[in-house]
């Protein structure tokens, strides 16, 4: 694993949080309690911050990055996102906001300046454009991203289900060692 001091910031960990061995996690970064991130992840916060809630799972090859302060966005854009989240494999997440209790499919891009509210699901491969809002209690799909419909009761129930389900399988990651250089 890769923990890197950037410009005096060291990125913090919460109780329990695991960052296999593989992955890159730099500068401006909180991650919270029994948060995952698993191998081939980025997680670079060398512009602004990065903060991450808990039992948040960031999946494989996955890119976390953040938009700088400068002369076209003079205050930039923090990465911020909330509790019980599962981020899908290959994601990027840029400069964008994400409430609580998210899934975000594999594939998918969430642009500058976006915000996903509480409760949301994104389908796999789509694309959320800068400064977007996705509002709490659907399903989103495409590229660009159109609301298609209102989550189910079942699927609401699948954001603790995935969030608890990760947490045990960090655990057993770090009880292997994963998280130890090799």
């Amino acid at each position: 694993m890769a923990i890197r001091t950037f410009q005096n910031h060291t990125p913090k960990l919460g109780a329990r949080a695991f960052i296999d061995r593989s992955a890159v996690v730099l500068g401006d970064v909180e991650l919270g309690e029994d948060s995952s991130v698993w191998p081939l992840t980025v997680i670079r916060g060398d512009m602004h911050r990065i903060r991450i809630g808990a039992r948040t799972s960031v999946q494989d090859a996955s890119v976390l990055h953040i938009t700088h302060a400068g002369p076209f966005n003079p205050d930039g854009f923090p990465l911020l996102i909330g509790d019980d989240v599962t981020i899908g494999h290959k994601v990027m997440l840029h400069g964008c906001t994400l409430g609580s209790r998210i899934l975000v499919g594999m594939g998918s891009t969430i642009m500058d300046g976006a915000i996903v509210e509480d409760e949301v699901i994104i389908g796999a491969g789509s694309l959320v454009p800068p400064g977007k809002r996705l509002e709490s209690g659907f399903l989103y799909v495409g590229s660009p991203v159109k609301q298609a419909r209102a989550l189910t009761d079942k699927e609401r129930a699948f954001f603790p289900y995935s969030a608890s389900n990760y947490v045990k399988l960090k655990d057993q990651h770090l009880a292997e060692g994963f998280d130890q250089p090799e």
